[in-house]
């Protein structure tokens, strides 16, 4: 038996046109007519006067017949539409000649329309509210049990199906739905969790001590990638393998390797096997070395970065789930040790995983059997690290024991949950547990029903736990805990702060409000403009920011994409395996992304900056002077760079490229969709995609010609095409380029790649990023773009509330937001339209808190 409270859940049908020619297709039209009687008299006049000639029968441009267009604006579906044509009409795509109306007919056809629609807009919100009651996704599920069980490393997400998207975001209200195979994904994901949090016996787990020197260190005596990719040395000179086994207990014999973790590799310590899941204590001693001719080692000159990486030990085969874990640490030249925590699984070990350094593979020559080679050595030496010692300690347990999270869920009937009064303790811990995990007060008639449930398990002999956890796991699947209620009503008292505190941790910090937020909840404390201000600014500096950055930018600029697509081997070589490229990239645009919030910078950092977060890899990549570490640090540019602001960050210029080639149609379309808010509209289906000419013998401009010389497809192009250009002269991963790559014309560029192979590419023609926007301002790279961009910080904050309001509310700005969006952007107008002051106006708004905003 479940107990689910049910909601009425209003979900309403949102329609997304940007082209009236889909109006038909979609089948969209409604009976009805226009009419004076229903109309506006302003509008009926103006409708007719500059719209009918095209738009009053069935064959008409685009599809849309306004003759037969209903203007009953408290039909939902009805109003989107109108809404439409008062945005086309808005920006002057309607008519289709911006001359063929006056500036005061568009004012006075924009006024009438838009009053019209703001009221019937402003019933629906005060009747129904902004949008549907939002359930969490599976992210916040996770991350509410995890703080609610205390079990921060809790891995139950991929339990429940994935979340459907709307408008780029997984926080979408109208696409949280729920079906049975989701309700019956969520009570496993909650049973499995309860029993989690369960301690396993009467005394922690035994603690596994591990230590290993010599060859220990090392699953094998050699690893793939000839021996110039691992060797045990002593007094800083390779040992032959013949002399391994008299030294084998020899403490100051030391494993060098000098390659990244990839398959195949044996790179993992003998004989360590974790039996139990939990957190292990690694400590080993290592230094940073250069090897030199004839396999000798020299003290190196920088530091090497490394982390460690979770995987079964199963020979060279790797192929399974292998993750990165233990963070990264800068290995010194100097012998040093460190210390690191790594998440393992029952028979999982850990292997060393080097960041940067080659990676062989083998390769068949002349059809013989596969051979590999090591890439040629940098000038100085081949960097690596040679380790002495390492040990290992865990799964390290809870100080006390029971740990807290069986504390959570039995309090203090001990490790083996034994009751010897059932009747008395069951409502107790019932209580106890409703009142930790609801984010508000639970009316005791709802209580009582869960009380039912674990009497009816008692009473058909279920064992007391049992009958508990039945309940537990009710309670976490029902309304109560799944859904997240609209703030919308100071009248219902504290009920609606609590609201606010879930609806603002949820935005920050992706989960349940902590105890400092629900105690203003309670007071009531929360509709207080300082006090929401305050609360703000905490949770912006706490820690589970972090969450929502990730989040945020995992869905806003694609980051959790950043790994599809790896680079052509064929053009681009020098990227091959580059994993530690790649995740710099990534962090850097999450740090910078951070700074945009947490330093108040202002909304031009969108496109254009005087500072980037490097570490040693990116400064390489971005042609920059060195720095030293894997750590990011903000770097001044220099005056001529073309990088700056997240617009040229390399993790956006890869997540909108496909890993062969960049496409100006797709890397334009992009920016204006997510950092301008400028989206353009869907391609017709019957229209194919501009193909890259991997030979190098057409350029994209010839091939973007082709493909636009239908005057309809050149007038959309033009709203995205010439951004697109303007970022040709960055590679897929964003490496500056003045020319192209191709595979058969051009100039011939050869050599050995990172995986010990033969590569050759050929430089095409040369890059053009000039061109001319839309609104006829040209521009000949991409500081002028930059530059165009930034003068118009209004739209890009306005795009940032936008991205902003639909992550916090599930609702996107609605017509009737829009008054108080410009009413925001006012307010941080005079300030530069700085992102945090973005948000501290959204969080203290009508369309965040509901009717009245703050007090």
């Amino acid at each position: 038996m479940i107990i689910l409270v049910a909601s009425k859940l209003r979900v309403p049908t949102t329609f997304r046109f940007v082209s009236m020619a889909w109006l038909l297709v979609c089948g969209l039209m409604l009976p009805g007519s226009l009419c004076a009687s229903e109309t506006p008299e302003s509008l009926t006049r103006l409708v007719e006067q500059y719209c009918l000639d095209c738009h009053d029968k069935p064959s008409s441009e685009g599809g849309l017949v306004l003759t037969s267009l209903a203007f009953d604006l408290n039909d939902r579906a009805v109003r989107d539409r109108w809404i439409l044509i008062h945005d086309r009409v808005e920006k002057s795509e309607m008519p289709p000649d911006a001359n063929d109306m006056g500036n005061e007919d568009r004012q006075a056809m924009l006024e009438s329309l838009g009053s019209a629609i703001a009221k019937a807009e402003r019933a629906d919100v005060i009747a129904n509210g902004r949008g549907p009651m939002r359930r969490l996704n599976r992210e916040e599920y996770e991350q509410n049990l995890r703080d609610l069980l205390q079990l921060p490393q809790l891995d139950i997400r991929d339990m429940l199906p994935a979340d459907r998207e709307g408008h780029r975001f997984n926080k979408t209200a109208a696409m949280l739905d729920m079906s049975r195979v989701q309700l019956t994904a969520y009570l496993d994901a909650a049973d499995a969790a309860l029993r989690q949090a369960m301690a396993s016996g009467l005394e922690p787990p035994p603690a596994t001590n591990y230590r290993a020197v010599s060859t220990q260190l090392f699953s094998a005596t050699n690893t793939f990638g000839e021996r110039e990719a691992m060797f045990f040395a002593k007094d800083n000179r390779a040992v032959a393998p013949k002399d391994l086994d008299a030294l084998r207990e020899d403490s100051s014999l030391e494993l060098a390797l000098f390659r990244s973790a990839h398959w195949p590799y044996y790179g993992y310590p003998q004989s360590f096997v974790a039996q139990l899941p939990g957190e292990y204590r690694v400590r080993f001693s290592a230094r940073a070395v250069l090897q030199i001719s004839g396999y000798e080692l020299k003290p190196a000159t920088q530091s090497v970065p490394m982390t460690f990486r979770a995987r079964k030990p199963s020979g060279p085969d790797v192929s399974g789930d292998v993750r990165a874990t233990g963070g990264i640490m800068d290995i010194q030249p100097e012998a040093r040790i460190y210390e690191t925590t790594v998440r393992l699984l029952p028979t999982e070990t850990f292997e060393y995983s080097l960041l940067g350094l080659p990676v062989p593979l083998a390769r068949n020559v002349n059809g013989g059997p596969p051979t590999y080679r090591y890439p040629p050595f940098p000038e100085g030496g081949q960097p690596g690290v040679a380790f002495q010692w390492l040990e290992v300690e865990g799964p390290i347990s809870s100080e006390s024991w029971p740990p807290p999270s069986h504390r959570v869920l039995f309090d203090d009937l001990g490790a083996v949950v034994a009751s010897t009064n059932p009747t008395q303790d069951a409502p107790r811990l019932l209580r106890r547990f409703v009142g930790l995990a609801a984010r508000e007060p639970v009316p005791d008639e709802v209580v009582q029903r869960y009380e039912q449930l674990i009497h009816a398990r008692l009473a058909q002999g279920s064992p007391f736990v049992e009958a508990m956890l039945a309940a537990y796991k009710a309670f976490l699947c029902s309304g109560h805990f799944l859904y997240l209620k609209e703030p919308s009503d100071p009248s219902t008292g504290t009920m609606d702060h609590y609201a606010i505190a879930s609806r603002l941790s949820h935005f920050l910090t992706n989960t349940r409000p902590d105890s400092t937020l629900s105690d203003l909840a309670r007071r009531g404390t929360l509709r207080n403009a300082d006090t929401l201000h305050r609360e703000t600014d905490r949770l912006i500096e706490s820690s589970g920011f972090d969450r929502f950055v990730q989040n945020f930018t995992d869905y806003w600029l694609n980051l959790r994409h950043v790994r599809r697509d790896d680079p052509d081997i064929r053009l681009y070589p020098e990227y091959r395996f580059d994993d530690y490229l790649i995740d710099s990239m990534e962090r850097e645009t999450r740090a910078f992304f951070t700074a945009m919030i947490r330093d108040n910078l202002p909304s031009s950092v969108l496109v254009d900056a005087d500072f980037i977060y490097a570490n040693e890899r990116l400064a390489q990549h971005y042609n920059l002077q060195p720095v030293s570490g894997s750590q990011l640090r903000k770097v001044t540019l220099p005056e001529a760079s073309p990088y700056g602001g997240l617009l040229t960050q390399a993790a956006i210029l890869k997540v909108s490229a496909n890993g062969t080639s960049t496409s100006p149609v797709v890397r334009g379309a992009w920016v204006m969709e997510r950092l301008i808010g400028q989206p353009p509209p869907p391609p017709p289906a019957s229209v194919p995609a501009v193909e890259p000419d991997i030979r190098g013998a057409k350029t994209i401009r010839e091939l973007l010609a082709l493909h636009t010389k239908s005057e309809s497809c050149a007038a959309c192009h033009a709203r995205f095409d010439p951004v697109g250009l303007a970022l040709e002269n960055f590679d897929v991963l964003g490496g500056w380029r003045t020319r192209y790559r191709g595979i058969d014309h051009g100039e011939s560029v050869r050599g050995i790649d990172r995986a010990g192979h033969d590569f050759a590419y050929a430089l095409a023609e040369s890059v053009d990023a000039s061109g001319q926007l839309r609104d006829g301002r040209v521009f000949t790279d991409i500081q002028d773009v930059k530059a165009i961009f930034a003068s118009d910080p209004r739209q890009l904050a306005r795009n940032l509330l936008h991205q902003f309001t639909l992550y916090s509310t599930g609702t996107p700005v609605r017509f009737a937001d829009r008054e108080e969006i410009e009413s925001m952007l006012d307010a941080c107008e005079g300030n530069g339209y700085r992102i945090r002051d973005l948000i501290h106006s959204l969080v203290q708004s009508g369309v965040f808190l509901g009717k009245e905003g703050c007090r």
